[in-house]
């Protein structure tokens, strides 16, 4: 192979690999969590708290997708997250006490996209992902509700993925007459 069929062979490989990245969203950008015991008579409250470590420079959404037990998104809500804040959401008041359904959750799953803010104001539907959220979450363990703690594990964020959230989450902001939407916690 001569040297300039070579160097355009090199060229071809380069985009394609730099398309490639560009295709997929960013790394850091999906955190998941499950909640249990949530709303239970006798059982302590379970808290989420969620931080941003600057990664990206500047302000940045949490935006919160509760799913129920079964995988029906339930809440959603976006919140502002300042560079080395730290909000904490109550499960029980913040994170399941408007079910788009009226249904009060017991137990199901929290997804949390790391969103880049729009004018200052972190939306719920349409948005672009970008590295950083942090967040830890309390579990209320079966039978004697003790109480357990760990980091939300990271999970790959695809575009198919992000277009489900928004659409579900738009459809419970059109439809969901104020029900289905959470509530920002403490802090910040």
């Amino acid at each position: 192979m001569n040297r300039t069929t070579m160097l355009v062979v090199c060229a071809l490989a380069l985009a394609l690999c730099a398309g490639s990245v560009w295709a997929q969203e960013p790394t850091d950008t999906l955190k998941v969590d499950y909640f249990a015991n949530a709303n239970t008579a006798g059982a302590p409250d379970a808290t989420v708290r969620i931080t941003n470590p600057n990664t990206n420079g500047g302000n940045i959404c949490a935006s919160i997708f509760v799913f129920d037990a079964n995988q029906e998104l339930s809440e959603c809500c976006s919140c502002l997250q300042t560079p080395d804040g730290l909000q904490t959401f109550s499960v029980n008041a913040n994170l399941t006490n408007n079910p788009l359904t009226g249904v009060i959750l017991s137990g199901g799953l929290i997804k949390i996209v790391s969103v880049e803010p729009v004018a200052g104001v972190c939306p719920p539907i349409r948005f672009t992902p970008v590295a950083g959220v942090r967040a830890w979450a309390t579990h209320i363990q079966n039978s004697n509700f003790s109480i357990t703690e760990t980091a939300s594990q990271d999970a790959t964020l695809s575009s198919t993925e992000v277009t489900r959230l928004e659409n579900e989450c738009n459809a419970i902001h059109t439809d969901g007459s104020g029900s289905g939407i959470c509530s920002c916690g403490t802090g910040e």
